[in-house]
């Protein structure tokens, strides 16, 4: 039994720079119109829900096999295997609360060995996505897949930089806007800038050293 929880973002956390829809979207193709959409989420403008729709229709066509070759290529910030490792030795389980596609979780838990991830789910029949969402993921159904895990929310932890994060950090004990966005910084019970995700582990180690 694990002894605490740690979620960590995807999109502007762990792929700095760039998000994994914007990464897959220009090999296939749309991605001014998908960049288009994650600056409007960010803004309000829009919801995940609807952005996730004009994602999805760039998938339209394109094997699994595909974009899984495009991800394997994601750029990704420092440490984020020797992070997991400290949290499954310390008795806490890493797990992914993004709004990134379930691909992306299903990469990166394969790779660096985070215990679950949630996302929208791409729609795809016979290995080919249909350019339809199959299921819808928001802030809140993130929030929501976190406190799921069975903690309380005193520990648990939460990694992030931006609007979809807000609900989680609300929600958790301890929260640490790793490079985030404004809006993250002002609600965030701790701040970390850098690309070594190993920044954060001192954090980490005194928030379930007190709880």
């Amino acid at each position: 039994m694990a002894d605490g929880l740690v979620c960590f973002d995807v999109d502007g956390t762990l792929v700095p720079g760039t998000s994994s829809c914007a990464w897959v979207a220009a090999a296939l193709g749309h991605e001014a119109e998908l960049v288009a959409a994650e600056a409007a989420y960010a803004a309000g403008r829009m919801t995940n829900q609807e952005a996730s729709v004009i994602d999805a229709r760039g998938w339209a066509g394109h094997t699994e096999a595909e974009v899984r070759a495009r991800l394997e290529t994601l750029p990704l910030v420092g440490g984020i295997a020797e992070t997991v490792a400290w949290c499954r030795d310390r008795g806490l389980r890493p797990i992914l609360t993004t709004l990134a596609w379930t691909p992306v979780g299903c990469l990166l838990a394969d790779r660096f060995g985070f215990a679950a991830y949630c996302g929208p789910v791409p729609e795809a029949e016979g290995g080919r996505y249909t350019g339809r969402v199959a299921e819808h993921l928001d802030e809140f159904g993130k929030r929501d897949f976190a406190l799921s895990q069975g903690f309380t929310p005193e520990r648990c932890a939460a990694v992030g930089d931006s609007r979809s994060d807000l609900p989680l950090f609300a929600a958790v004990g301890m929260s640490t806007g790793f490079n985030a966005a404004p809006d993250a910084r002002a609600v965030a019970t701790h701040l970390v800038d850098g690309d070594d995700l190993r920044a954060i582990i001192p954090l980490l180690a005194a928030q379930f050293s007190s709880v």
